[in-house]
């Protein structure tokens, strides 16, 4: 039973927009609160001694949410996420990845998400402290801030909640 309360659910605003995701147990709070509606229940019933409700997978605030545009943090977990676990050099998808400046910091290669990609070890040595033409490599594709997109953003729930799909579509 603790399990399903800490199951996530989108979280959509007024207008439908999706904003983040919460458990189970924050989002039956807002339910009872009447702070949101239930928009899709995908996971049954939980029963109680006095009520049963149904477990949300998608709910909807009754009021909007205002705030900025988000964007994505620049860190190593993004720069992985952003390139697919794949090495931007050679290709192969690496379970242990490393993170490789294109153009090397004594050079005066930045911090930024078009110098930073992810990379194997051995390409990541073979290229070394050297720029793309002096290791004779070149890139798969051009590093570049990720979509902040809402697909983007929820990527990793929606393989086990495929439902979720059809909210984050043109977001």
């Amino acid at each position: 039973m603790l399990s399903r309360l800490t199951a996530p659910v989108l979280v959509l605003n007024a207008n439908y927009e999706p904003l983040d995701v919460c458990t189970v147990r924050r989002a039956l709070g807002l339910l009872l609160a009447e702070k949101a509606h239930l928009v899709l229940n995908g996971r049954g019933k939980i029963h109680t001694v006095r009520a049963t409700f149904e477990i949300p997978s998608v709910i909807r605030l009754d009021y909007m949410v205002k705030r900025p545009r988000p964007r994505v943090k620049l860190s190593r977990e993004e720069i992985f996420r952003r390139d697919n676990y794949t090495c931007q050099y050679c290709g192969r998808r690496v379970s242990k990845p490393t993170i490789d400046h294109v153009v090397p910091r004594h050079l005066g290669g930045q911090d930024t998400w078009d110098n930073l990609v992810t990379a194997c070890a051995a390409c990541n040595a073979r290229k070394g402290g050297r720029t793309l033409e002096q290791a004779h490599m070149r890139l798969l594709k051009q590093p570049a801030p990720p979509p902040m997109s809402a697909i983007y953003r929820f990527r990793r729930y929606l393989a086990s909640h495929q439902e979720w799909e059809d909210f984050l579509r043109g977001w």
